[in-house]
């Protein structure tokens, strides 16, 4: 099953409606996935694309109280940098300088300090606009503890899951982030993960979960990282992964669809004026402002589509 939604705002006055109209979207998902949800925020991009804008990390513990206090201090004792911690129940999101966060080589000396200083806590996102919330409860649970509804942003991405191939736990939930502001939801599942997760260690990329949604994450960071495009990256799964499965992939500036060649998985998209939209089914969509006027239409088989600030990109797979 799984319920996966998403919206690409082109008018940025909806900014602080974003997180409101992403989780009433999430909890009419539900049915579609009881046991975890999460769901990837992306703050406005900076439109001189300086990439000066301080980097963000959003992490997860178990036990917050412990974890999370004092972490500031000794973080920035071991990186001789100034670290700023904002708590959210369960998750914290730490901004620091964006050298820190560009690239997963960068993440070593952050990764190493947290090691150290707190090793029970995980990374759920890095890069200088995304946060990504997850954990383990129905949505609409999900979604108040983290208070995600007051959340603005330029677009988003949601996620609830029903775990076929993986444990119940919030490592195991989506969305997974394997490169910076890159994150991926799936809904679906992947035949050949085992070999391709064994092919990317091989070229050096790892993932630290059994789910098939993150070795598809890896994958098309491990591409980009080659020097593909997004779209071209997708377009390579479609050749590469097998499986049945429609991806929505998150970037730094937009969002993007792919459906599998036989595209047996329910997805609907809505476009108007003011958005983009993404469900798994129509009804997750029927809140949205002015839906009644939008072009609604089911996206094609092994079709890539991409919105960004300069438009829509559709690439065919021949």
């Amino acid at each position: 099953m799984c319920g996966i939604v998403g919206i690409f705002l082109k008018d940025q006055r909806l900014a602080p409606e974003l997180g409101a109209l992403l989780t009433d979207m999430l909890i009419t998902m539900s049915d579609r996935g009881p046991d975890s949800a999460g769901i990837a925020v992306y703050s406005a991009v900076d439109s001189a694309g300086s990439g000066s804008a301080p980097g963000k990390v959003t992490v997860q513990s178990d036990n917050p109280t412990v974890d999370f206090d004092g972490l500031a201090g000794d973080l920035g004792g071991l990186l001789g940098t100034a670290i700023d911690v904002s708590v959210n129940d369960t998750h914290a999101v730490l901004r620091v300088d964006a050298g820190y966060v560009s690239g997963r080589d960068s993440l070593k000396p952050l990764r190493s300090a947290l090691a150290e200083v707190r090793p029970t806590v995980r990374i759920m996102s890095f890069g200088e606009t995304i946060e990504i919330y997850k954990e383990v409860g129905l949505p609409g649970e999900v979604a108040e503890r983290f208070n995600l509804a007051s959340m603005s942003g330029s677009h988003g991405i949601g996620h609830t899951r029903m775990a076929t191939e993986s444990a119940v736990t919030t490592n195991g939930a989506h969305p997974f982030n394997t490169g910076p502001d890159q994150c991926l939801v799936h809904n679906g599942s992947l035949s050949n993960h085992n070999s391709l997760r064994r092919e990317l260690a091989h070229h050096g990329v790892t993932v630290e979960t059994e789910n098939d949604t993150e070795v598809a994450a890896a994958y098309l960071t491990y591409r980009m990282a080659e020097g593909d495009t997004l779209g071209e990256a997708l377009q390579a799964s479609i050749d590469d992964l097998d499986g049945f499965y429609t991806f929505v992939v998150g970037t730094a500036d937009g969002f993007g669809v792919l459906r599998d060649p036989i595209a047996c998985k329910p997805a609907v998209l809505a476009e108007t004026d003011q958005y983009v939209a993404f469900g798994s089914e129509y009804r997750a969509l029927v809140g949205l402002p002015n839906i009644g006027s939008a072009r609604v239409w089911e996206p094609e088989p092994a079709t890539v589509y991409f919105w960004d600030r300069s438009g829509v990109a559709e690439y065919a797979h021949a």
